[in-house]
């Protein structure tokens, strides 16, 4: 798990993927790797019920987007031994709009500029040393979200979010704030989310799921500190997860405490 883009993995199954996709982007994740479980463009409402957003698929990971805060709803990746080596260099990249998404609904560079925010991979770009076209398509904006400086052969299944978390006021009742950039009024959320699920060969599955506050967090604080229930992330990001992995197996771990 990287803790500079902690946030959480999701896994779907369903049947209908190869039926309406978005296609916007042939040759990506979902055309390439047909066995992951990733939902098809009609059937996303059944993991976004909350989220309305479009699936587009890319070189080398699949992300919904959120044009109302302008960010990614989710991103999902797959990452095993051939996914994160290879030859492919950041430096031949740069940050760019997606065109995919219109133009009042994108963010864009300037929403940044003096910010004080990083422009926070969601699907990180070491992940996807690969290919040098999958390392270029995670410099989208559409996969990245505004973090804190401070912050940013099984196969591994990560799904990373932002999260926009209500907290007490001093006249008692709860409150969802947070920060908005630039002219686009980019969402700054106030947590972000992280499930990564290991495939074990006899096909059971580990689950682990994190939040993390939008916050500097002291690097000696250990990450199992910020393990939570995966109920928890469940209701307050609208996703689900566990439904949905209990369609492949009978067998899952969900580890909520460190050792």
């Amino acid at each position: 798990v990287q803790r500079s883009c902690i946030g959480a993995t999701l896994t779907a199954a369903c049947d209908r993927f190869n039926k309406n996709r978005d296609t916007s982007h042939s040759g990506g994740l979902l055309d390439r790797v047909p066995v992951i479980p990733i939902p098809s463009v009609d059937a996303a409402s059944e993991i976004t019920p909350y989220q309305p957003g479009k699936v587009t698929s890319r070189e080398s990971y699949v992300t919904s987007y959120d044009p109302r805060n302008r960010t990614a709803a989710w991103v999902i990746e797959q990452l095993n031994a051939e996914t994160v080596t290879g030859t492919s260099d950041r430096k031949f990249c740069d940050f760019k709009e997606d065109d995919s998404v219109h133009v009042y609904h994108r963010s864009s560079n300037a929403d940044y500029k003096g910010s004080g925010f990083d422009r926070g991979h969601l699907a990180a770009a070491a992940n996807h040393k690969w290919s040098q076209k999958a390392m270029d398509d995670t410099f989208y904006l559409s996969n990245v979200s505004r973090q804190n400086p401070h912050l940013n052969q099984n196969n591994v299944f990560v799904c990373t979010g932002p999260l926009y978390l209500p907290r007490q006021e001093p006249d008692g009742k709860m409150y969802v704030k947070y920060q908005v950039l630039g002219k686009n009024h980019v969402a700054v959320p106030t947590h972000f989310l992280k499930v990564v699920i290991l495939e074990k060969p006899r096909g059971d599955m580990e689950l682990r799921s994190y939040v993390m506050p939008n916050m500097p967090v002291d690097e000696k604080i250990p990450l199992e500190r910020f393990l939570v229930p995966i109920e928890s992330i469940e209701r307050a990001s609208g996703l689900l997860f566990v439904p949905n992995i209990m369609k492949r197996t009978s067998n899952l771990k969900a580890i909520t405490a460190g050792p």
